[in-house]
C-alpha cells in the first residue's frame, strides 16, 4: 500500500481564550496528577562518587535518617567497580524505591587514568537500557524500573589545597551525562577560614577548566529565593554519622571528639542540613526531571544519530522518522542484494576455479593412467618375448635331447655287434 501525501494546515499561533459559564471541573486536575503519582510511588536514583573512607556510605545514612548496612570496601581493589543497592522507603503515605550506586575503589588505584571510564560506561548502560524499552513495541514504561541516575554527589576529600587532576577529569567526563553536585567530604576537619578559601578555589578551578555542575534552578518563583542563596553555598561541606549523642535534652546524630561535639544538622557545624534540603526537600523532582529531559535526549539523540536517524534530510528539509526508516530500509535492502551478487559471483568464480584445477587434475590422471597403459603392454610385450623365446630354447632342448638320445643308442647298438663278430 502506498503511502498517501495528506496536507495539514497550519495551525493559528494565537489562542483564543475564552471564559467559562459555569464550573466544569479541571481545576482538580493537579490533585488527580499528585493521587496518581502517590499511588505509583517515586524513583530516585543517587550515585556517590568519591575515594574510598570519604564517608560516602555514613552520609547517606544520614541523609535518609536510616541504615543502609552497606559493607566497608578495601584499598586494594585492582579496578573501580560499582555496586548499586535498591530501598524502598516509606514516609508519611509517599513511597520511594531509592537506589544508591556507590563506586567501590575508586581512587585507589596507582594508575587513576581510567577511573571515570567504569563509571561512564555505567551511567551510558542505564540510558541504553531506557532507550531499548522505549524503543520496543510492547513497551512497560510504567512497570519498567528506571535505573537512570539522577543525582551525582561527588565527594572531595578536604585536602585545602584544590581538586586534584582525577576530581577535574571525572567531574568533566560526567557534566553532560548527570547532574553533578561536588560535596566537601569530613569538613569538620578543617578549619572555617580554610574551608571558606577552598570553597571558592573549588568553584574557581571548576569555572576555569569548563566543568559545569547542577544548579538549583531560579525560574520557580517559589523557591527561587532558596535556590539563589543555596547555589552561593556549592560546594556543600558536609559531615556524616551514624552515631547519636545526647545535646541538651534531645538526641542528634554528631560526632564525638576529645575537644567537642560536631553535630551534623547543625548549621553552624555544616552544610548538612542544606544539602539535604537541596537535594530532597526541594529539587529532587527537578533532578528527575533534568535526567529525562535534558541528559537522556541528549544521549537518544547521540544513539539515533549513530543509528542513522535524523529530523531532517540531506537537503535540510524536516523528515519523519517513518521515512527515515523506509530510507534505511530500502538501502539495507540494496546492500543485502550487492552482498548477495557479489557472493553469487564469488561462487561463480570459484566454481569454475574448481572446475579448472578438477579437470587439470583429470588430465593428469588421463595421462598417468595413458603411461601405465603403455608401461603395461611395453612390460606385456617383454614376458610374452620373453616366454617365447623360453619356448623356443624348451623346444630347442627337448630336440637335442632327443637327438644325443637316439645317438646314443646308435652307438650301443654298434658296439654289440663288434662283440659278437669276435
Amino acid at each position: 500500500m502506498a503511502p498517501v501525501d495528506v496536507e495539514i494546515p497550519p495551525m493559528d499561533n494565537q489562542l483564543r481564550n475564552l471564559i467559562l459559564s459555569g464550573h466544569v471541573g479541571f481545576d482538580s486536575l493537579p490533585d488527580q496528577l499528585v493521587s496518581k503519582s502517590v499511588q505509583n510511588g517515586f524513583v530516585f536514583n543517587i550515585m556517590c562518587i568519591g575515594e574510598t573512607g570519604l564517608g560516602k556510605s555514613t552520609l547517606m545514612d544520614s541523609l535518609f535518617n536510616t541504615n543502609f548496612e552497606s559493607i566497608p570496601s578495601p584499598h586494594t581493589l585492582p579496578t573501580v567497580k560499582l555496586k548499586a543497592h535498591t530501598y524502598e522507603l516509606q514516609e508519611s503515605n509517599v513511597r520511594l524505591k531509592l537506589t544508591i550506586v556507590d563506586t567501590v575503589g575508586y581512587g585507589d588505584q596507582i594508575n587513576k587514568e581510567d577511573s571515570f571510564k567504569a563509571i561512564v560506561d555505567y551511567i551510558d548502560a542505564q540510558f541504553e537500557n531506557y532507550l531499548q524499552e522505549e524503543l520496543k513495541i510492547k513497551r512497560s514504561l510504567s512497570a519498567y524500573h528506571d535505573s537512570r541516575i539522577h543525582a551525582c554527589l561527588y565527594f572531595i576529600c578536604p585536602t585545602g589545597h584544590g581538586l586534584k587532576s582525577i576530581d577535574l577529569v571525572c567531574m568533566k567526563k560526567l557534566d553532560q551525562k548527570v547532574n553533578v553536585i561536588p560535596i566537601i567530604a569530613k569538613a569538620d576537619t578543617i578549619s572555617k577560614t580554610e574551608l571558606q578559601k577552598f570553597k571558592s578555589k573549588i568553584v574557581a578551578e571548576l569555572q576555569n577548566n569548563g566543568v559545569h555542575i547542577y544548579e538549583f534552578p531560579v525560574d520557580d518563583e517559589s523557591v527561587s529565593e532558596v535556590n539563589t542563596s543555596m547555589n552561593s553555598h556549592v560546594p556543600f561541606a558536609v559531615i556524616g554519622s551514624t552515631d547519636f549523642v545526647r545535646v541538651g535534652n534531645k538526641m542528634v546524630r554528631a560526632r564525638q571528639y576529645p575537644w567537642g561535639t560536631v553535630q551534623v544538622e547543625n548549621e553552624s557545624h555544616c552544610d548538612f542540613v542544606k544539602l539535604r534540603e537541596m537535594l530532597i526537600r526541594t529539587n529532587m523532582e527537578d533532578m528527575r526531571e533534568k535526567t529525562h529531559c535534558r541528559h537522556y535526549e541528549l544521549y537518544r539523540k547521540k544513539r539515533l544519530e549513530q543509528m542513522g536517524f535524523s529530523d531532517v534530510d540531506a537537503d535540510n528539509k524536516p523528515i519523519s522518522f517513518q521515512q527515515t526508516f523506509e530510507a534505511k530500509r530500502s538501502n539495507h535492502l540494496q546492500e543485502l542484494q550487492q552482498k548477495e551478487d557479489e557472493m553469487r559471483q564469488m561462487f561463480v568464480v570459484r566454481v569454475k576455479e574448481k572446475e579448472a584445477e578438477l579437470k587439470e587434475a583429470e588430465k593428469e590422471l588421463h595421462a598417468k593412467f595413458d603411461k601405465l597403459k603403455k608401461d603395461h603392454t611395453d612390460e606385456k610385450k617383454k614376458i610374452e618375448d620373453s616366454r617365447k623365446k623360453l619356448e623356443d630354447e624348451i623346444v630347442e632342448f627337448n630336440r637335442r635331447k632327443a637327438q644325443y638320445q637316439q645317438m646314443g643308442s646308435s652307438h650301443h647298438t654298434l658296439t654289440l655287434g663288434k662283440s659278437k663278430k669276435k
